[in-house]
């Protein structure tokens, strides 16, 4: 058993009277005091041979070895020494850790967190068979309409993980240089330069896997050539294209050899154009100023079934296109070659029906949609979507009605197999919760393996329909909520509750397809800083590779409960057995101190 050392905290009531509650470090549970003596075979020590044993079979640590495990008990001595306990231990027990030695470990002990640490799925495959970390309009600090636009998010963004940025580039007033700004906004503009440097500098601390730079482009040819200066002098052999005739990509490289390299993506300008074809404002001319596919001007004999696209203002609709500024009264120009090339992933739409405009022969490419657009072309598109995912890459990003920079529900893109479902990283939420959980999977590297089911070939006559997935084996995932602490180191002791310590619970949510969906919770435990629940939650899956786990802990109050921590878990990646889960808050940052100690179990 643990130490049970009982101190009182007191917290002035009304008419000046002070109440006092009993504060009670928790101590081990009791399914670890039962694997404890199963290991040990009912003694009251462990040796690192015992400890071995039960890192690999109780806790699915395959890869420790004894050595790990000798290295973990002179790691718990170490502590114990440091600590300087007054107990007395017998000579021949000196190198043997006690239970509730171990619970400690267990419940504080980084490595002993819920996920790999290492990145472990295989990385050698075409960046279409990847789910990758996507930011959208990666400059703002705010909203979509008036916040500054700077580096200092995309600073922010790169250290979390995020593999793609999102750059909008325009000229500056007197179109002599460049600039990075949410055009027809109030927002305030920043340097494209620092910018770049700050992607070159920042990029791969993170993470060494590519990233990509998706350009909103609405430059001038003479700005483009600047443009395609400026990336190869900041970024040098850092920018990876693939040469001077990169039409002819028929596959993507993997993540695997594009490390520690940038990529662009962008639509490549056109060779020739005609200035009479732009209009003043290319808002108004929406075949070559909308990003989205418009679809309402289809041919006669075109699918009556095709979706109309929702209007945008500023973002997204221009990614690559011809810009008003460009013409510049002069009858032909040339778009500079420099440019060009360096486009790795092009952004390209066809012509023709929603089966045209998602085909697959011939050169890859990206297409880029609002989430309403996807949502409407996925009901009855569902096949040529996924199909088009396996080879191309497609990007799916918020509605520009989205101006608080709020984001939408990932899986709408994910389960149809895109992989840059992007995310305003400064939107507070679930949604952005749900982004970061799906990307700590596989090491945090900001590249995640797309399940083996969406990468299935499917007939024109066999609709695909995520939704009515049948998993030929099902999964149950059991989850045992032990105890939480922290929150009396990272809080004030009135941060909760002026007159009494917190009153905490916790809700367990599975987020993926449908019919996985799942919510539970715990009961609340009245007046105590250290919460023990003790409960059990089951959850059958169908999908598991796409299923979530999102955890939140709140206080109980008359009125609206206090935010008191957050984690969001990716299910297929969850490790066995009792494990320390950290908790962050609503932006995702780790509190320093806060921790569950939960279980995890499959069937």
């Amino acid at each position: 058993m643990g130490n049970n050392m009982a101190t009182y905290n007191k917290y002035k009531s009304f008419l000046f009277f002070i109440r006092k509650f009993k504060v009670t470090e928790p101590v081990s549970p009791q399914d670890l005091e039962e694997a404890f003596s199963k290991f040990t075979g009912g003694g009251s020590h462990m040796s690192a041979d015992e400890l071995h044993r039960f890192l690999v079979e109780h806790q699915g640590e395959e890869d420790y070895t004894l050595l790990d495990s000798e290295k973990v008990v002179e790691k718990v001595l170490k502590e114990r020494k440091r600590c300087q306990e007054s107990v007395k231990v017998d000579q021949n027990r000196e190198h043997e850790i006690t239970l509730d030695e171990l619970f400690r470990f267990l419940l504080h002990d980084d490595s002993n967190g819920p996920l790999k640490a290492e990145v472990h799925h295989d990385m050698g495959a075409p960046l279409s068979h990847y789910f990758i970390y996507t930011g959208h309009n990666s400059y703002l600090t705010g909203n979509q309409l008036s916040s500054d636009c700077s580096e200092e998010p995309i600073i922010k963004a790169l250290k979390r993980g995020v593999r793609v940025i999102e750059l909008d580039l325009w000229p500056t007033y007197n179109k002599h240089d460049i600039k990075v700004d949410h055009g027809w906004t109030l927002t305030n503009p920043a340097s494209v330069i620092k910018c770049l440097e700050s992607i070159k500098e920042y990029g791969f601390v993170a993470s060494q896997y590519p990233v990509i730079i998706t350009i909103e482009d609405h430059l001038t040819t003479d700005l483009r050539a600047k443009f395609a200066e400026m990336a190869t002098q900041i970024f040098g052999e850092m920018l990876f294209y693939p040469g001077t005739d990169c039409s002819c990509l028929t596959e993507f490289p993997s993540p695997e050899s594009l490390k520690n390299r940038v990529i662009i993506s962008t639509k490549p300008p056109k060779e020739r154009f005609k200035s009479n074809r732009i209009k003043d404002n290319p808002m108004l001319n929406e075949s070559d100023s909308s990003e989205e596919e418009t679809w309402g001007n289809e041919s006669p004999d075109s699918n009556k079934n095709e979706v109309e696209t929702e209007d945008t203002n500023g973002s997204d609709r221009d990614e690559g296109n011809v810009s008003a500024c460009e013409c510049d009264h002069k009858p032909y120009q040339e778009c500079s070659p420099d440019y060009k090339h360096i486009i790795t992933i092009h952004n390209t739409k066809l012509k023709g029906c929603m089966k045209d405009k998602l085909k697959t022969d011939g050169e890859v490419r990206r297409l880029s949609w609002s989430e309403k657009t996807l949502e409407k072309a996925s009901e009855s598109h569902g096949t040529d979507i996924l199909r088009f995912t396996q080879k191309n890459i497609l990007r799916v990003y918020p509605s520009a009605m989205r101006v608080k920079s709020s984001n939408f529900k990932p899986h709408i893109g994910w389960m149809y197999g895109a992989q840059m479902v992007a995310c305003n990283m400064q939107g507070l939420g679930k949604s952005l919760w749900l982004m970061q959980g799906m990307f700590r999977a596989n090491g945090g590297c900001g590249y995640v393996k797309k399940p083996q089911f969406l990468m299935e070939k499917h007939q024109c006559d066999n609709e695909f329909d995520p939704t009515r997935i049948q998993s030929v084996k099902k999964k149950t995932l059991k989850v045992k909520v032990y105890m939480g602490h922290g929150w009396s180191s990272d809080f004030s002791p009135t941060h909760f509750d002026k007159c009494s310590p917190p009153d905490f619970y916790t809700k367990v949510r599975i987020v993926g397809m449908p019919a996985d969906v799942a919510k539970k919770k715990t009961k609340v435990m009245m007046d105590d800083w250290f919460p023990v629940w003790d409960e059990e939650f089951e959850f059958s899956l169908i999908v598991p590779e796409l299923a979530l786990l999102l955890i939140q802990v709140k206080d109980k109050d008359p009125g609206k409960d206090d935010f008191a921590g957050q984690t969001c878990l990716p299910v297929s990646e969850l490790k066995h057995g009792f494990r320390s889960v950290p908790l962050y808050n609503k932006k995702g940052e780790k509190f320093k101190s806060v921790k569950l100690l939960m279980r995890f179990q499959f069937e």
